[in-house]
């Protein structure tokens, strides 16, 4: 057995490949990430989208676990509707939380786990698109883990809020794992290529296509200080209206 080490928290590839006293659990762990990315504010620095990419080439794999089939199309698909429902139960969470938790969080001082400029500039996406940003921001890292939370803290209308919950957590997990699935089967059939062996492109090139557009984001915009931070939950307090 390879000696554990802590970078490999950072590979997608260790959780789907992951075994406990030879007991393959990948499916469950994929399903908790997804969940604790979407569902507790600490979960932005977890691997999303590049997880579900690479759930979807080892769809097969992971679905023998619990629920094994013959159909690829039937593997991919059950496993698509499994990480669909982690992510709206992540989102619900996170909702509930944001209403109960009001402005606490933007009167909570900065630790390794929780920043508030990651907040704040979740709370400029959602008041930028509305409703869409719950949609837009399952594909977006760290938005995605604060959108829902924001969407609980201004006081969304819950019936809307679970119609773009369940939207935006369809398309992201049948889209990326369906991609991973059949552009795997594709390069396979049409140039013998096998992207099992090319993970660490894979995953660059999805950071980079998810990650940058925030990272210019951040840069082209205002640092978001400590005293603004108190100010943005002073002016939500006095804004705000129950429900």
């Amino acid at each position: 057995m390879d000696s554990f080490h802590w970078t490999q928290l950072l590979n997608p590839e260790f959780y789907i490949n992951l075994q406990i006293g030879g007991v393959p659990v990948g499916i469950y762990v994929v399903l908790f990430i997804v969940f604790a990315e979407t569902g507790l504010f600490a979960g932005f620095f977890l691997p999303g989208d590049s997880l579900l990419f690479l759930a979807g080439i080892y769809s097969n794999e992971l679905m023998a676990t619990v629920m094994p089939m013959d159909s690829d199309f039937l593997n991919v698909t059950v496993l698509s509707v499994f990480v669909a429902l982690a992510g709206i139960v992540g989102n619900t969470f996170g909702y509930w939380f944001g209403s109960k938790s009001g402005t606490y969080l933007y009167k909570k001082k900065d630790s390794f786990w929780f920043k508030k400029k990651y907040l704040i500039q979740s709370q400029e996406f959602f008041e930028k698109h509305g409703g869409r940003a719950i949609i837009f921001a399952r594909f977006l890292p760290v938005i995605r883990t604060f959108a829902p939370i924001i969407a609980g803290v201004v006081g969304m209308e819950k019936k809307k809020f679970m119609l773009f919950n369940i939207v935006s957590s369809v398309l992201w997990a049948f889209t990326l794992i369906f991609a991973g699935h059949y552009l795997q089967e594709l390069f396979l059939s049409w140039w013998n290529i096998d992207l099992k062996s090319y993970i660490e492109y894979i995953i660059i090139i999805i950071v980079l296509v998810t990650t940058v557009p925030l990272v210019l984001n951040a840069i082209k915009g205002n640092k978001v200080t400590e005293q603004e931070a108190v100010e943005e939950a002073t002016d939500d307090e006095t804004n705000i209206m129950p429900k």
